[in-house]
Parts: structure tokens; C-alpha cells; sequence
């Protein structure tokens, strides 16, 4: 596949017109066509499926995007690194659990950027479950985990934080003034959660399936903010990093319930691939964290 005709396809699948594509690129719609035409008979497979005077990507074009915006970016990144005279720049790609960017990552960006700040920092969002595969599959240089301790052939990992796991509740709720919260009798409780794969709620559906319990009222968010919002108002009680409701517990607008499970621990991790190339800026990144 020749780049140049990746970056037509990308610019095509952007702006969802031949003509807008050809206008931003500087080329002839001729041009642009014969771009995309090469690239399917490449492929043996259409990249977009033309209906009027509108189009759309096919599966295979919407497969082939993800993979078209991975491969320029990393031919920008290695084109800049190669002629650029300043080992201090270049990019690094970051994917992290919304409470690691959120409560731990902000400190290190500072000191990071203070030392290199030509080097840019692009962070990826993404499902929870996706972050391990994001680093396996090369899709990011540097992944941040809340988990259980991680054990992996092939990829580098660091656990920088232990992170204490709490059960909170509005002080108006029920349980607020219980002393000693059994399992059990969560089961009666509406249980607002964290959106499936994470690791503390795994964890926590697993002890909870070991009481014979099985969460059927509960609420899924992808948001720890809307989360501690819905627990505040007494919507339910929630599990979540004590670190993500510090200044709500020190303001009381949250309590934390005594429960079975008081020593529930997981780890701030840091994941990156063993056979990934690792620049000076990547390098210094992870002494940042590591300090």
C-alpha cells in the first residue's frame, strides 16, 4: 500500500466527498479516484460504497481507517524523529483508565513537559477492556491501568500506586449509619457501576458472586464524575478509587460504608511493549512516572 494513497483515502473518509478530499489535498478529483481505485484493486475489496452523489465506507474502509490514521501517524512520528537535529521531540501515544488522566497523570505531564516540551502527547480514549490490547497490538506506546497486579509475556509492566477501592454513599443513604456492612446485604441495594472490563468492578462482582450474589439492579456508567453525581443525589452506592472521591469525602457531600471488604486494593499500572523501540522522550516519560 502506498502511503500517499492511504492519505487520500483518509482524507476521502473525513470529508465523505471526492471533491472536498481533492480541494484539501491540492489534487485533481481525476487524481483522488485513481487513488482510491488503486487502493481497493490493492485491497481487493471496495472502500466505499457510492450511492448518488453520496458516499459511504464500506466494513472494509471502516476497518481499513483505524489502520490508515495509525500508519500515517507513525510515519509523521518517524519522519520527524529521523531528520529532526533535537532528540528531544517526537510523540508519544498514551491510552489510560479515566481516574489514572484524572487524578494521578496531571503532576506528571507538568514535570514531563517542563523537561521536554516539544514533544507532543497525544492520549487516546477508549474502552476499558481495549487498554491492554492497545499496547500488545501497538496502538499506543504507553497504557496506565487500575488492576489487580498484572503479569504479561511481552509487555513491560510497572506498578507505581496502590489505590484503596471504597464503597460510597450519600450520607442520607440507609446504611450510612451501619458499623459493619455485610455482602449480603448489598444485594438489596442498587449498585451504580463502572463500565464493564474494568478492573475494580470486576473485582467487585467477583466477591460479591462468591456470597452468591448476582447484581441485578444496578446502573452502568462510563463516567466516574456522573457516577459520584447519581451516588450524591442517593440514586445507589457505588465502588470506586479512593483517590477519585477524596475532596467529596472531605467536604461530606460523600461517606464511605464499613463493609467486608475494607482491604479492597488495586494498582496504578504502567504497561509498554518489550520490543517497542523506546526514544529518549519515551525513556524520560517513564522515569517521570517511576520517580
Amino acid at each position: 500500500m502506498d502511503l500517499k494513497h492511504i492519505k487520500t483515502f483518509q482524507m476521502v473518509a473525513r470529508q465523505m466527498s471526492i471533491s472536498r478530499a481533492a480541494v484539501a489535498l491540492d489534487y485533481a478529483q481525476s487524481t483522488v479516484t485513481a487513488h482510491i481505485q488503486l487502493l481497493e484493486q490493492d485491497l481487493g475489496k471496495p472502500l466505499f460504497n457510492r450511492i448518488g452523489n453520496r458516499i459511504e465506507l464500506t466494513d472494509a474502509g471502516v476497518k481499513l481507517l483505524k489502520y490508515a490514521n495509525r500508519l500515517l501517524e507513525l510515519a509523521g512520528e518517524a519522519r520527524e524523529t529521523v531528520t529532526s537535529d533535537n532528540e528531544h521531540t517526537g510523540t508519544i501515544t498514551i491510552a489510560a483508565a479515566e481516574t489514572v488522566i484524572t487524578y494521578r497523570l496531571p503532576q506528571i505531564i507538568r514535570q514531563f513537559r517542563d523537561s521536554m516540551p516539544c514533544v507532543r502527547l497525544i492520549f487516546r480514549p477508549m474502552p476499558y477492556a481495549e487498554l491492554y490490547s492497545s499496547v500488545k497490538n501497538g496502538q499506543v506506546d504507553i497504557a496506565f491501568m487500575l488492576e489487580e497486579a498484572i503479569q504479561s509475556n511481552g509487555l513491560e509492566v510497572k506498578q507505581l500506586t496502590e489505590e484503596p477501592v471504597v464503597l460510597i454513599a450519600s450520607p442520607e443513604h440507609r446504611l450510612s449509619m451501619k458499623s459493619d456492612i455485610p455482602l449480603k446485604e448489598l444485594s438489596e441495594e442498587t449498585l451504580l457501576l463502572t463500565e464493564l472490563g474494568c478492573g475494580y468492578r470486576g473485582m467487585f462482582e467477583r466477591h460479591l458472586l462468591s456470597e452468591g450474589i448476582v447484581p441485578t439492579n444496578y446502573l452502568e456508567f462510563d463516567s466516574i464524575e456522573a457516577i459520584k453525581r447519581c451516588v450524591m443525589a442517593n440514586i445507589g452506592i457505588a465502588v470506586l478509587p479512593h483517590i477519585a472521591v477524596e475532596a467529596e469525602l472531605r467536604n461530606e457531600d460523600l461517606i464511605t460504608l464499613n463493609w467486608q471488604l475494607n482491604n479492597f486494593i488495586v494498582w496504578t499500572q504502567m504497561l509498554w511493549h518489550q520490543n517497542k523501540g523506546i526514544s529518549s522522550a519515551m525513556q524520560n516519560f517513564i522515569d517521570c512516572c517511576l520517580r
